[in-house]
This record gives structure tokens, sequence and C-alpha cells, in this order.
């Protein structure tokens, strides 16, 4: 507001003439240092504030027409002049003693040239020492933010730096949206202040012309908000008969509408730092004290070339978060169509495992709408909400593809939905009415905290409004009510893709079951002739080779009974080997024959008490585990499954085997339990709403890692025939199929000499 304006001043004040206030052109200063204007021309000054008086003793008509040399000495006076040709709007920074005026202090002179004035303010050094540039922190505040990756942060890292350099109270970064309200993202402060973080302001909170006046001059400063303004002698320009423009000035003197802002918040001190990108006003550094504060120049040079910095780089780390989001988009959605591609249900896929089309993309929940049937994820509106909701888009958005911010407006009865679905985003998944998914985001009032929310409107005598920083936040919300936060173009992409992804799904189980249909004669025909096949083989393999096989081991046995003293050492050897060999080749045969079986079977599922099955199969055990000296521990109750309880009790029986087998200790300890939370598997996280997972672990010789895939390979043994009681080695693989025939998971974990723990999963969905 122009002090000198009566006109202004007598107005009533209001969120829209505040935005018509000439900030710009004061006509005065803050009082904590003086202002001098020069005509460039003749070097003699044309205006002075009023505040000289108090400083110098000297009354500002008194310097009117004077030149510098009365108050300067020849030193400074040839400086400023040397400095003069390169003079601009940006402020340079000059020291110099006022040695013409008795008793006066060293003062800093800050010098620009603007609106056919040479500028000259004055900022009286006080006597702490003299602020010097701290290179070590400074290297070390740049490192921090060249080595953030993350917006927020970067951002609180640079509200902390200004806090250690400033010694404000508070420093927090305010960033603007897309409707110019703000948010608190990062704040540093003292203990004993209550927090900003996440607070938000609306936009007329910083009027347009202010805004303005951000991205022309970098850094605003305001040592103590309860000045008394020093009006300009004389306010108008002699030379163009009106107040000067003020907009690079230091000392400009701020809108009364701001500083009773300032007194409502309980600031006696202020700085603020334009961050800006793309030259848009992209946030604010602002800082804030509870008692008067004057920073020094130096200081606050320091830090506006930090929040320069910030601005160069803030482009870098919101791009940065954008690829961040877009690479978990993409992660999400190829897993997503995974699941989709691999259930026969495509819906399914939709949402039985994680992730789900919920978590494609950041939204409050979403609706699998397909066959009459509604299935719900996250917050959303009730069933019944979401078919008026289908109907709706039936009948006035036709497209493939649907989005909007603030449903409400486009559909009046979308206001009893607003706190869960203000945002939709729709898209069709067949020609069939009423087949959509949908994702929905909440009203944007019901996810923020708007600071000063509950402030009382005040009014004057006479009636007019008492502006308070908050007494804009009514009219604000007005404006955003029944207004989610917007869809990105990359979430409407990844929602397209979906669609199309699903679209051919669909097209290609039509295409599959059309081909099935043809072929199903063949097929059965085919299936009949390989299960012969299977079955001969496994007649062959039982008898025509296990037959002969049986007597020739019979008759190495024959031999060495009745011929032995016939024959040499030599020989004994052979038919002793003869004999091993033999008896080998036939538990290799019945391994063969038992993993075959184990393919050709289906399962027989049941509701199983895994605490009674491994009792069972301990029981059966006991005498090998007494034997060996084993002790097994149950470590968690373990739950109820649905399996074939036949294979799960080999599965168990073998791993519990080879935990006894593959044992040096004197103590031989096994652990047997379930897992209840995720767990990595050796395909990505084995999630534990999909799939029950078993271990058991031992504290025996343990494997190599790089043996850890061989292991379960059929017939292969990591040692020779005679260490650890033998086998065939298809024992795990046996196990791996079981496994595997469950939906499930076989991997272990293990190093040499630590000893080994084999997990195994079992799907939740058989």
């Amino acid at each position: 507001m122009n002090y000198t304006d009566e006109s202004l001043l007598n107005a009533t004040i209001d969120t829209t003439n505040c935005d018509r206030e000439p900030i710009h052109i004061p006509g005065a200063v803050q009082p904590y240092g003086f202002l001098l204007c020069l005509k460039e021309a003749t070097m003699r000054i044309v205006q002075a504030s009023e505040n000289t008086l108090d400083l110098l003793g000297i009354p500002a008509e008194e310097l009117l027409g004077a030149k510098l040399s009365r108050l300067l000495g020849t030193e400074p006076l040839a400086a400023i002049e040397q400095l003069r040709p390169t003079l601009t709007t940006t402020p340079r920074l000059l020291g110099a003693q006022l040695s013409e005026v008795a008793g006066q202090p060293f003062y800093k002179i800050i010098l620009h040239r603007y609106d056919q004035l040479l500028w000259l303010e004055f900022e009286p050094v006080t006597a702490a020492p003299a602020s010097t540039l701290d290179l070590p922190f400074l290297n070390e505040a740049l490192g921090q933010m060249l080595a953030a990756t993350q917006v927020l942060e970067f951002c609180q890292n640079a509200a902390e730096q200004v806090r250690a350099i400033t010694g404000f109270d508070r420093v927090a970064i305010y960033r603007f949206g897309g409707d110019e309200s703000g948010e608190v993202i990062a704040e540093a402060r003292h203990e004993d202040l209550e927090p900003w973080l996440h607070l938000r302001y609306p936009a007329t909170d910083i009027p347009k012309q202010a805004r303005a006046m951000y991205l022309k001059n970098w850094l605003r400063f305001i040592p103590d908000a309860h000045y008394t303004p020093a009006r300009l002698v004389p306010v108008h320009n002699p030379a163009t008969n009106r107040p000067p423009d003020m907009t690079y000035s230091v000392l400009r003197s701020v809108s009364p509408i701001h500083l009773q802002y300032l007194h409502n918040m309980g600031s006696a001190a202020t700085m603020t730092i334009s961050l800006i990108r793309d030259n848009q006003l992209w946030g604010m550094i602002t800082c804030h004290h509870r008692t008067p504060r004057l920073v020094s120049y130096e200081l606050r040079d320091l830090c506006q070339f930090i929040g320069k910095t910030f601005s160069a780089l803030i482009k870098t780390k919101e791009q940065h978060d954008e690829q961040d989001y877009q690479l978990r988009i993409r992660e999400n959605q190829v897993r997503l169509l995974e699941h989709v591609s691999s259930n026969e249900n495509f819906v399914d896929g939709l949402y039985r495992q994680q992730p789900t089309v919920m978590d494609v993309f950041d939204c409050g929940g979403a609706a699998i709408c397909f066959d009459q049937e509604i299935i719900l994820l996250g917050n959303t509106p009730s069933q019944a909400q979401v078919q008026d909701v289908l109907d709706w888009l039936q009948q006035h958005a036709p497209q493939d593809v649907f989005y909007t911010n603030s449903y409400a407006q486009l559909n009046p009865a979308g206001i009893s939905i607003r706190p869960t679905a203000s945002g939709i985003l729709a898209v069709s998944l067949a020609e069939a009415p009423g087949n959509y998914i949908l994702w929905f985001r909440p009203e944007v009032i019901q996810t923020v905290t708007w600071a000063g929310q509950n402030q009382k409107v005040e009014t004057l005598a006479d009636g007019q409004l008492f502006l308070s920083p908050r007494q804009s936040f009514e009219a604000w919300k007005q404006t955003v009510e029944s207004t989610s936060a917007p869809w990105k173009p990359l979430e409407i992409e990844a929602a397209k893709e979906i669609r199309l992804h699903i679209s051919d799904v669909r097209l290609k189980v039509f295409n599959e079951l059309q081909a099935r249909a043809a072929s199903l004669s063949k097929l059965n025909t085919e299936l009949e002739r390989s299960n012969d096949e299977l079955d001969s083989f496994a007649y062959v393999a039982s008898h025509d080779l296990k037959e002969p096989l049986r007597g020739i081991h019979n008759y190495s046995l024959f031999l060495l009974e009745d011929y032995a003293e016939q024959l040499d050492a030599d020989g004994v050897n052979k038919l002793q080997t003869l004999v091993r060999l033999s008896q080998r080749m036939e538990n290799l045969i019945e391994s063969l024959l038992q993993l075959s079986r184990v393919g050709r079977t289906d399962l027989v599922v049941e509701p199983t008490d895994m605490n009674e099955l491994l009792a069972e199969v301990l029981d059966l055990l006991s005498p090998r585990l007494e034997q060996t000296g084993t002790t097994v521990t149950v470590a968690t109750p373990l739950p109820v499954v649905h399996c074939d309880q036949v294979r799960i009790r080999e599965v168990f029986n073998n791993l519990l085997t080879n935990a006894m087998r593959y044992n040096d200790k004197p103590e031989k300890m096994v652990e047997v339990g379930a897992v209840v939370e995720n767990i990595a598997g050796p395909k990505g996280v084995v999630n534990s709403t999909d799939f029950h997972v078993f271990y058991v672990r031992d504290n025996g010789i343990g494997i190599d890692p790089k043996h850890h895939e061989n292991i379960f390979k059929i017939f292969k043994r990591l040692h020779s025939q005679e260490k650890y009681g033998g086998g065939t080695g298809a024992g795990l693989a046996i196990v791996k199929k079981m496994v595997e025939k469950h939906g499930g998971t076989l991997w272990v974990q293990s190093t040499p000499g630590a000893g080994a723990t084999f997990y195994f999963s079992l799907s939740k969905h058989l």
C-alpha cells in the first residue's frame, strides 16, 4: 500500500484490493538503515529517508541537493565512482566510515541503479565481529544439495543450512501448487515451536503483485516487524513527480497488511528467499524469529546464494522424483499385467495378488466392475454409489478412458462421495455396459491441514474487514471443494495400457478357447496315447528292467557266498563292486519312478493341520532321531493348510532326513517353523497373503552358495557315494516337484559350516 495515497489508506481492506496494493512504491523505508537517492548526472541527493535525523543527526531536508562528500571521505567516494559504471539492479556492497559526520559507526553501503536513480542504502555495522565466509560450511552445504536425490530431502537440507547460517527460530520451505496455494514441505525449527510441516495456505496469502516482486527481488528482509516506516523526503521524485520504484531496494518498507500478517503469526523478524524454476515462482524459503533479529548483509547474501543454487537444481530433483514415480508405476504395472496374464480369470489377477490394480499409482481406492460384480479396494464409495457412477459414465462419458478431478462439478450427485471420490479415473473393459476399472481420489480438503482454519474473523467498528492471515481460508475453500489432486499424464497413460492389455488377454483367451474346442478330440486322443506310453514305461521300468537287475544282484551274491574261496582278492572285489552297483542302479530306477509318479498323479487336496502332520512324520522318524542324537523343535504353531497330505508328509520326511544325514555336529539340532510375514524367495518376494511358507533349519555341514541350484537337480550329489549315508541324489528333486505341484517354491539359504535352512511355499489358492 502507498502510505501517501489517502484513498487507498482509507479503503476497505479485503483479499481483493490486497492484489491491487502498489507495494513497489511505498515511499518509505524500514528504519534500521537510511536511504539516499541520487540523480546520476549530477551525483546530487534528490531524495532521502526522514530517519537520517535519528541516525545521523542531520535532517533529510538538509541533505537534499548535497553531494555524497557531505557524508563520505575521499576513499569511499572514489570506490563508488569506480563501481558506478557497472551498477545494475543487482546490489553491490561497499563498506565505509561516514567520516564527515561526527560519531557515526561504520556503515555498509548497498548500491544499485534503477528507475533513473542511483540508490545508496546504508546499514550500520553492529559491534559484533564482522561476518566471514565459512568456506568449509559452504562446501558441505553445496555437497548435500548436490547429493540429495529427492525433492523433500533436498528441501530439508536447504532449510537446515539457512537456519545454521542465520540462527532464525524457524526456517521453512514453502512450495506453491497449481492453484498457487502453498504447503510447508520442510522446516528446521527451535524445539519449543509448534511444527508447520504439511500446513497449507490459500493463494491469497501472497497477492499477485507480491509474487511478481519475489520474481524480481530474490531476498526480502524485515529485522523488526513492529517498525514505524521512515518516509522519503520528498515522497515524489522531483524529476518524475511520482514515488520512485523501490522494487530492488533492500530497505523498502513493506505492506501494513503484511506486517499485520506477521504480528498475527507471532513473528518479530522475517527473511524470505525466492525459489524460482523456469522463470516461475516455485516456492520460498521463509524465516521467522520471535524477537527482532538483524542478520548481516553478508550472511543474507550467502542465503541468497543458497536460494539461487536451490533454484538451479530443483528442476533436476523434481525430474528425479518424477522418474522414480514413473519407474514405480512401470514396475507395478508390469507385475500386475503378469498376474492378469497368468490367471485363468483375468479379474483375479487384478486384485488377489500384490500389487493390485490400486497399487499401480497413487490413489485412495479402486473398483473392479465386471459381469455385474463390483469388487472394492481401499477407500471407496459404497457399492451402490459406485453403481451410480457406472450409470452416469454410460450415459455421459462413453469414451474408453475418462478422468476428472472434480466429479461433483460434472454430476451434482457426486457431492455425496467427495470425501473418497472427488477425483475419478475410469477405463472401460468391454463393449458390454458396466464393465470398468475405476480409480478414486479423495477431496483435497480431506487430505491436508489448512493453517488457521478455525481462526475468528474480526471487523472494525465501521464494518470494515480486519485482514488476518487466515480470513482468506473460507473464500479459498469454496473454490476447491469437491476437488482432488489432478491425474498426471503418466497415470492416465498407465490406465490406458492396463485397459489395452486386458483387451489383448481377453481376445487371446477367446481365440485359445476356439482353438481348444476345435482340437479337443485330437488332444484327448494324444493324451490317451501319452498316458498309455507312460504306463508302458512304468511297467518296463518296474518289471522288465528291475527283474533282470535283481537277478544280476542275486547271482552276484551267490557267487560271493559259494565261490569266494576259489577267487583271488581281485575277483572277490569285482563281485562286491557288481553287487554294490546293481543295488545302486535299482535305487536309481526306483527314484526315477517316484519322480514320474509325482508329475502324473493329481493332488488330493484337503484341509490339513500341519502340526498333526509334522507329529506323524516325527513319530515315524523317532528311531532314527534317537540313533543320530538329533533334537527337533517346532518354533511356532503351524497353520491349517489345503494340501495333499501324502505329498507334504514326504516333503517333511525328506528334509528332516537330510538334516540328520548331513550333520557332523555332536549335538544335532533341527528347527521347524512357519514364516508369517513376506519373505524374499529365489524369484522375488513371497507374499504372505498368497502363500504359506515353512522352513526346516539345521546346524549341519552347510552348502556352498554356488551349489544352491544344483542340489535340486535329479541325481545331483555334492559328496561321494560313501559319505553321509549314500543316497541317489533324487530326494530334493522329488521334494521340489511336490512343492511346485502345490503352486509353491523350494529354496535354500546356507553357507559351508553354518547349517542350512530349507524353505518351501504352498499356495493358499488351491
